[in-house]
């Protein structure tokens, strides 16, 4: 019994059907989005060779959901959720089909980016209104085991997605690649049209922006989550670190930088495999602060390894704590949120899980330019877990038994 409950808990998709077709719509139409990211930076390349535009590939997926994100929440709060969820998904499908026509048709590297801004607005929609589903469609106690069943699924999607892109476009190019990720939306579209009706109702436009910003300055349990967040990204995220690393003190081994990306996912897989331990707790936001403060101190550390298996492990540890923070963070802001409030609360979320680790790198990488590659990992690391400890002592909230 003590070991079933350690593992992932799988109620959600034996008890609600809905959930269920969400999960599937979700996994599928992941991982077809990782095969066209994939495409997507083969495409750049090979019609560029610039590393400036393959980075722009990146800043074209980010900008629309940083800069429109509240926006489209606050929309998400005042329209019924399931049509809006349709609509972005019908948008995100239409572009697919135009990534794929381009790719046959070689387009250039613009019109990629273009397209790839254009279904990142959807995105920057539909991601914040799929996120209010879980508390329609499963009760209060499933709620962390819902969260962590999706961060699996985003994990898996991580771990197989660039890969079978990788191959697909190895055998029929990027063209085929797109036509995957375009056949994923199918049944994205399919779990959308079955979900129940979700009507809500919100303050429209600027005004619905400006009490969403009020709430979440005003509600410290959530401000405290995503702080925690911020602080965990922006002052210790380490991807921007590894190839210099890996050039310092592994010999510049392709392999050995392959696997730093992978033990981060490997390490978020089996924590999620073990979800059952920490979702069924009744204070998520100490287990947050927990993950939070077990990744700043991992990554120190990882600054400081020498032996690449010791980094591994490492990351490893990093890659589980992360996916312990992020599943807890969302199971505070989902339980401390009211229901009209949590397009916008979702959005804010997503905001920062798309900003944070942006800056993060490129803080992590000017440090490093500065000083050292070990500089910036070691101080990164102290100075997340400084923030998360000051953030824990200001916020006695986020300790407290949750009761909901």
């Amino acid at each position: 019994m003590a070991v079933s409950r350690a593992l992932l808990d799988v109620a959600p998709l034996r008890t609600s059907p809905d959930f269920r077709r969400l999960w599937l719509g979700g996994l599928l139409s992941g991982l077809g989005g990782q095969m066209a990211l994939v495409a997507v930076l083969y495409q750049v390349w090979e019609s560029t060779r610039s590393t400036i535009w393959t980075g722009a590939a990146g800043l074209a997926q980010a900008l629309p959901i940083i800069v429109f994100g509240l926006f489209a929440g606050a929309l998400v709060d005042r329209v019924d959720r399931r049509r809006f969820y349709l609509v972005t998904k019908i948008g995100q499908a239409v572009c697919a089909v135009l990534l794929t026509v381009q790719a046959f048709a070689g387009g250039s590297a613009t019109s990629v980016l273009v397209l790839v801004a254009v279904q990142s607005l959807f995105v920057a929609g539909g991601a914040p209104a799929s996120r209010t589903f879980l508390s329609r469609l499963l009760p209060a106690e499933q709620l962390g085991a819902g969260l962590a069943l999706n961060r699996i699924s985003f994990q898996g999607s991580m771990l197989i997605g660039p890969a079978l892109g990788g191959l697909v476009i190895s055998e029929v190019g990027v063209g085929g690649c797109f036509l995957v990720h375009t056949a994923t939306f199918a049944v994205a579209l399919w779990t959308a049209i079955r979900l129940p009706p979700m009507p809500a109702a919100a303050s429209p436009g600027l005004t619905g922006v400006l009490a969403g910003l009020r709430f979440l300055g005003a509600s410290r349990p959530v401000r405290g989550a995503l702080l925690t967040d911020l602080a965990a990204t922006v002052l210790a995220m380490p991807i921007s670190l590894f190839p210099v690393v890996n050039a310092e003190r592994f010999g510049d081994d392709p392999r050995t930088l392959g696997l730093f990306l992978t033990a981060i996912a490997v390490g978020g897989v089996v924590a999620s495999a073990l979800s059952g331990t920490f979702t069924r707790s009744r204070r998520p936001g100490a287990v947050m602060l927990a993950g939070a403060l077990t990744w700043g101190v991992a990554l120190a550390l990882f600054g400081l390894a020498s032996n690449a298996w010791v980094g591994l492990a490492l990351l490893a540890v990093a890659g589980a704590a992360d996916t312990v923070a992020v599943v807890s963070r969302s199971t505070v802001v989902q339980r401390h949120t009211p229901d009209e409030f949590l397009g916008r609360a979702a959005a804010a979320e997503q905001i920062v899980g798309q900003a944070g680790p942006d800056v993060g790198n490129m803080r992590a990488g000017l440090v490093a330019a500065g000083s050292s590659a070990t500089a910036a990992l070691v101080s990164g690391g102290l100075l997340c877990v400084a923030a998360v400890a000051a953030i824990a002592a200001r916020t006695p909230d986020l300790r407290k038994v949750d009761i909901r």
